[in-house]
């Protein structure tokens, strides 16, 4: 393979793997890049590296590089399918949002749990304009790396204390109750089995509920 052909290899790989790659990220429905999973992350790298092997051998098989890109696809495809039927492989796959502040007070703690410094989070704060930590009711720390911030006189977070038929009790220790007093809530609204729910947060000190579709005619 002469210069010329080696060159022209280049180009139109360049220009194949530029469009078989944006489809692939089209597939995929990808978001922002701020709100891209550790997941996601882990599959744009291994893409990226992939392609450039495709572009850097021109003497190297196409197929060969393509395979690994759609096996990184179906990957991707399989663990959303699972992440969407199951809260607690989207959490292992995701991760959970972690509450940094509580009633104007730093979470010591969550924060060495998760490695996060007090530099960043003045940093997060200023960003949103927030002057005082005592002015703060609750701040999430996203598992994208975004601060979610509520101050005492806005609107409270909403807590999901079920998701996918998931009792979410962590959430419930947040709002100072326990798995009884949500199950005796729900019997209240003549709902006994929790595994119904598609959907259920408090807010306002109220229960919102939205079961699956499968029980809403039932």
């Amino acid at each position: 393979m002469g210069e010329i052909g080696i060159l022209f290899t280049i180009a139109w790989r360049t220009i194949f793997l530029y469009i078989l790659i944006l489809i692939i990220f089209r597939l995929m429905g990808k978001r922002e890049v701020g709100e891209l999973s550790l997941m996601d992350l882990v599959i744009f790298v291994l893409i990226a590296e992939v392609a450039s092997y495709a572009i850097d051998d021109p003497k190297r098989n196409l197929f060969e590089s393509i395979l690994p890109m759609l096996l990184l696809l179906l990957i991707q495809f399989v663990t959303s399918y699972m992440s969407l039927k199951s809260k607690k492989i989207r959490d292992l796959i995701d991760g959970d949002p972690s509450v940094i502040i509580r009633n104007g007070e730093i979470i010591e703690s969550e924060m060495r749990k998760i490695r996060y410094n007090l530099d960043d989070l003045f940093q997060q704060l200023r960003e949103q304009q927030i002057g005082s930590i005592q002015d703060v009711s609750y701040a999430f720390l996203e598992p994208s790396g975004n601060l979610s911030v509520f101050k005492f006189e806005g609107d409270h977070p909403v807590l999901p204390l079920i998701v996918d038929g998931d009792i979410q009790e962590g959430h419930l220790k947040l709002i100072q109750h326990d798995k009884q007093w949500l199950l005796d809530e729900l019997k209240q609204i003549h709902i006994y089995d929790p595994k119904t729910v598609f959907y259920c947060s408090y807010e306002r000190e109220k229960l919102y509920v939205q079961l699956r579709e499968r029980f809403k005619s039932s």
